[in-house]
């Protein structure tokens, strides 16, 4: 395996985000998804690994709450599907959750990925357990009670559909105890296919100054040029409802 991956060394294009700075962490950069792909099958529909802006991740957050459907968050476990650097996982331990865990299938990733949970956990700011999982998120043995699950589109349509068969399933008996928030929702067809999901929400939810900036010196940064650096994520909120409901 690679010493490290392109879009996590500075000659290929990695820019520190301020969260990274004030927090002495890691989970800044960009990698392609060509750049993700390992021996196993499902790697190859990885899209990047990019973390989500912090003020995007709070305010989604925020309103998920504020939907009727959502259970009290110091009785649901979080878990974020392609976990990338944790970046999405530091920030859900502060909240108050019951649990969180951070599933990353790349071992170079998650890698890092517990190296900064490590040092939140040092730094006393994981309110909760929180651990990172190296798996595939299809492998998953998920949760009793209600559960919150975080995309920041993390793959492609097949393993989207394979992964809302397999929540389906393991829910199937559980109508209201799974949320989730998908953020860069480019798989939205998929789930709007998914008998038993119904849309609560959808929009865009915009980036704090801060974040608009630092996303976009760090986007336009990469050799390739090749994603975008708008000032908004378009993100939707899903429940589930039971096999019997269609969205």
């Amino acid at each position: 395996m690679r010493r490290s991956l392109p879009g996590l060394t500075k000659s290929t294009g990695y820019i520190p985000h301020p969260f990274d700075l004030a927090n002495g962490v890691r989970t800044s950069g960009l990698v392609a998804g060509r750049h993700l792909a390992t021996a196993h099958k499902h790697s190859h529909h990885a899209t990047a690994c990019y973390a989500v802006a912090p003020s995007v991740f709070h305010s989604l957050v925020r309103r998920w709450q504020r939907t009727p459907r959502a259970a009290p968050i110091e009785n649901t476990t979080f878990i974020d599907i392609g976990a990338g650097l944790g970046r999405a996982v530091l920030l859900a331990s502060e909240l108050g959750f019951r649990r969180v865990a951070g599933v990353e299938m790349h071992p170079m990733l998650a890698g890092i990925a517990r190296r900064n949970l490590a040092k939140w956990r040092r730094a006393g700011r994981a309110k909760c357990p929180a651990r990172i999982l190296c798996a595939d998120a299809l492998e998953m043995d998920w949760p009793r009670g209600p559960a919150l699950l975080f995309l920041f589109n993390p793959f492609g349509a097949l393993v989207m559909r394979r992964l809302l068969r397999a929540l389906a399933h393991a829910f199937g008996d559980r109508p209201g105890e799974l949320d989730l928030l998908y953020v860069n929702r480019e798989q939205e067809p998929v789930l709007e296919a998914q008998r038993g999901f119904v849309r609560v929400w959808s929009g865009a939810v915009r980036r704090s100054r801060e974040d608009a900036g630092a996303d976009r010196r760090i986007l336009l940064s990469q050799p390739d040029a090749e994603y975008a650096a708008p000032d908004h994520e378009d993100c939707s909120i899903w429940g589930w409802e039971g096999a019997g409901n269609r969205a």
